[in-house]
């Protein structure tokens, strides 16, 4: 299955090209949800989602809508990952009411870029984590070896393939599920073309794509993940 989406739909900027000029706020989520079938929160790395505002977001959701969230600073970046795996459990833990729902997709660990390789530290976070589908984003290239790549292996963890200026991640397969950052403010038809070869590659291998475009202030991430929905539907 390939679910696509962008970072966030908060983003007034985006009408009229996604949402309708007189679309209020309130009914953003409702009208993505309508077009797209997956979100990337960011909002959770700061603080937690309260199970009110969870439920809003199930409600104004299909059922089959994914959610996929940012896992919170204290365990990536104030903790960096050493005895944060309780802290990690009650994160999974806080999103019960979207995991109840059926609606949980990923949880994304996005390291600091300052944070350099530590498999041991790495093997030991994992063994702590509960069941779920988790995604790292590594921003150093320390991480980027095969080594690290087996611990994710073992534990069924997918390495977060994103662009960035200043990195990037290597494409490798880790788990039975795949998770893509695409950062680009544009990009073109043949580069468009690519993407979809790759999904496709995916999906007859069985694997699960979650890709989610960058969230910027025109619509332009929104509507290329619709566009790839559409020719693989």
């Amino acid at each position: 299955m390939l679910y696509a989406g962008t970072s966030g739909w908060s983003y007034p900027t985006w009408k009229p090209g996604f949402y309708p000029q007189k679309l209020a706020s309130a009914k953003f989520l409702s009208h993505y949800a309508a077009r797209l079938n997956s979100v990337e929160v960011n909002y959770t790395f700061r603080r937690f989602a309260s199970e009110k505002t969870q439920l809003n977001w199930v409600t104004s959701s299909p059922p089959d809508f994914q959610f996929s969230f940012k896992a919170h600073q204290r365990i990536t970046h104030i903790k960096r990952l050493k005895d944060a795996a309780e802290d990690a459990k009650g994160f999974v833990s806080s999103l019960q009411t979207i995991s109840q729902a059926g609606k949980l997709g990923f949880v994304l660990f996005q390291l600091p870029p300052f944070l350099k390789v530590d498999a041991p530290l790495l093997s030991d976070f994992l063994s702590g984590l509960p069941q779920c589908r988790f995604a790292f984003e590594f921003r150093h290239a320390s991480w980027f070896s095969d080594e690290v790549f087996d611990i994710l292996r073992k534990h069924r963890v997918a390495i977060c393939v994103a662009e960035s200026e200043k990195l990037e991640t290597p494409d490798v397969i880790t788990a039975d599920y795949c998770y893509y950052r695409l950062r680009k403010a544009e990009y073109s038809a043949a580069e468009r073309k690519l993407i979809a070869k790759k999904i496709s590659d995916h999906l007859a291998a069985k694997r699960d794509v979650f890709m989610y475009f960058k969230h910027e202030e025109t619509p332009e991430g929104a509507l290329y993940a619709e566009e790839l929905l559409k020719e693989f539907r």
